[in-house]
């Protein structure tokens, strides 16, 4: 018998002569010996297999755009409506302040360490208090620091539910939240929005599939990929709906205040003091800097029906990236004080600018149903499919268009909503004017008149 001591811990390996089939081990533990133990022997082999979570982890977008099997036209250049990032085509820099704050907090050397997983504290106190009002009050306990706005939606999904449990989700909508939920075994149910009624919420049908399981109302304004900005009136209903079946609400306000001038943005959380919400936010939109990955995450809940619970679950959460880049934290407050209002003003210029000519330029192509948007960097495209015959739905639509016009926007499938594609409206005005030029070329090429409409035609 071989016999190996490790104070306080004896294990005894007993000898039968010969390598038995099953190993006899016993433990003695501070002097105790254990019951004798068997442990069965494996035959080592490979097996690595992926993991529940990521075989349920499924993005439509990149499913869709992935599996498209057509190239651009050679003759054309490739002009992207599709991509959701507003430096790509660098006509959108952000301010030179904000580029200065990061180059100081990157010169001070100050902020090369690790911080608290929930970010900064006096980071946290600068989010709130730049989001602070008297409807709506904030304390830096009330902010959460993020790796971009879409881990703020990831830790609030993770907190609110369990597998098994299901939240409410506007179709079109942000295919992220699909992505994330079904990967942590949440059930999704669509709500509807209305494009006759400028994309509200149709009310009655997202109250209809509340149940006992439902732990959370996700609501996107302003919308992407719809472009739309829910009235004062409208979010007054929403919250009725809410407090009335006691559901607590996501708000994701990533768009917040990137309206035109004639909407106005009202922060959901400034409506109620019933209703708790965790409202998602960051820099990457509205200040152009989608890639320095900055969310945030406020919690209004001036009821106390959260509690501890709820801001200990998102702090726990935090702990599993040890939080956001340390750099932009502490550019935070020159960010957040110095960025000049001309600024922003000029973006939004822009983009309404852009928004007005892409809607009046494909309204006047038949077949085409744009939506007027009202904020956001979006514009949806209603296809009368009745007139394309030859496609059998919007994704081939979409890629058609790439293969002639080598104009790529992505088909509304991937929002839940067929038959419509999406625009975005934050390429060069000139590119702007050529892609909505080459649009109504090709549908001008594939019309057809629908049947017992020849007269309509004719005009």
């Amino acid at each position: 018998m071989s016999l190996l001591v490790m104070d306080p811990y004896v294990i005894q390996m007993q000898d039968h002569g010969s390598l038995p089939s099953v190993l006899d081990v016993h433990v003695n533990v501070a002097g105790r010996s254990s019951v004798q133990g068997k442990v069965k022997s494996r035959k080592a082999r490979w097996s690595v297999r992926p993991s529940d979570m990521s075989n349920r982890t499924f993005n439509p977008i990149r499913a869709i755009v992935d599996n498209m099997k057509v190239k651009p036209n050679p003759n054309k250049t490739m002009i992207a409506l599709s991509i959701g990032d507003p430096t790509v085509f660098g006509n959108l820099p952000t301010d030179p302040e904000v580029t200065q704050a990061m180059k100081d907090a990157l010169d001070s050397g100050k902020f090369n360490g690790y911080v608290p997983s929930i970010g900064y504290l006096s980071s946290r106190e600068e989010v709130a208090s730049y989001y602070h009002c008297p409807e709506a009050p904030l304390e830096a306990k009330d902010v959460i620091l993020t790796s971009g706005c879409s881990q703020a939606i990831e830790l609030c999904l993770a907190v609110l539910a369990n597998p098994g449990q299901n939240i409410l989700v506007p179709r079109p909508g942000f295919s992220l939240y699909r992505t994330l939920a079904e990967s942590m075994g949440i059930e999704v149910k669509l709500y509807n929005l209305l494009p006759e009624k400028n994309w509200e919420i149709d009310l009655k049908q997202l109250e209809s599939l509340i149940d006992e399981k439902t732990v959370c109302l996700i609501v996107n304004n302003p919308s992407n990929p719809c472009g739309s900005v829910f009235s004062r009136r409208h979010l007054q209903k929403i919250l009725a709906v809410a407090a009335r079946q006691c559901v607590p609400i996501l708000a994701d306000e990533i768009y917040g205040d990137m309206v035109f001038s004639d909407s106005k943005f009202e922060p959901l959380a400034t409506l109620s003091s019933n209703v708790p919400i965790l409202s998602c936010g960051g820099l990457a939109k509205r200040w152009l800097v989608p890639g320095w990955r900055m969310g945030w995450i406020l919690i209004h809940d001036r009821r106390d029906i959260f509690g501890n619970e709820i801001r200990d679950g998102l702090t726990k959460l935090s702990q599993r990236i040890l939080g956001p880049c340390t750099l932009v934290q502490g550019a935070l407050k020159s960010i957040l004080c110095r960025t000049p209002r001309e600024f922003y003003h000029n973006t939004l210029s822009f983009l309404k600018s852009n928004a007005d000519l892409c809607y009046g330029a494909l309204a006047a192509i038949p077949g085409l149903r744009p939506i007027r948007p009202s904020g956001a960097m979006y514009l949806m495209v209603g296809i009368e499919m009745e007139h394309f015959p030859e496609f059998e739905n919007d994704v081939e639509f979409t890629e058609q268009l790439v293969a002639e016009q080598s104009v790529h926007c992505l088909p509304a499938t991937c929002f839940e909503y067929p038959n419509f594609f999406r625009v975005v409206i934050t390429v060069p005005e000139v590119m702007m004017l050529e892609a909505c030029s080459r649009i109504q070329e090709f549908c001008e090429q594939h019309y057809h008149c629908a049947e017992g409409s020849q007269e309509e035609c004719d005009k």
